[in-house]
């Protein structure tokens, strides 16, 4: 597993998944939207935390750059 991910593109998911945290927490969302939504925070903080998104791989998308 080649990591393809760039910082910025860590930093743009990490903060996706907080904001989606705080409309959960303050109740702005709920039901099926916020499952939903929860979903997509985790997967976007995991692939976050192991700097590989499964999407990009088939294309050979990479934001990360390379030195």
């Amino acid at each position: 597993m080649k990591k393809n991910m760039g910082l910025t593109d860590k930093i743009i998911r990490s903060s996706i998944a907080v904001i989606i945290a705080i409309l959960y927490f303050t109740n702005l969302i709920s039901g099926t939207l916020a499952i939903i939504l929860g979903i997509f925070a985790i997967i976007f903080l995991i692939t976050s935390f192991v700097s590989f998104c499964p999407l990009y791989f088939p294309f050979g998308f990479s934001t990360r750059k390379e030195v």
